[in-house]
């Protein structure tokens, strides 16, 4: 299943409702990830804890930290 990463994609993902689970990053900033979890929360989407920014990024395929990333079904 393919990711949306960063805060924008993750939101946008959240309110169009395509998103069926959003990772965030434990380490992430508190005033960005508090919104995103809000979000899930009232539209019913799971939010999946991880440790790291680091291991997010690994998890999502890119060589940086990642906050938050949206899992999306594939569109095809």
């Amino acid at each position: 299943m393919p990711f949306k990463i960063g805060s924008k994609q993750t939101t946008k993902m959240v309110e169009q409702g395509k998103a069926t689970a959003v990772y965030v990053a434990e380490d992430a900033d508190q005033r960005i990830t508090g919104k995103i979890v809000e979000l899930c929360e009232r539209a019913g989407i799971e939010v999946i804890w991880v440790d790291t920014m680091e291991r997010l990024g690994a998890t999502c395929g890119i060589d940086v930290g990642a906050a938050m990333a949206a899992s999306v079904p594939d569109e095809e």
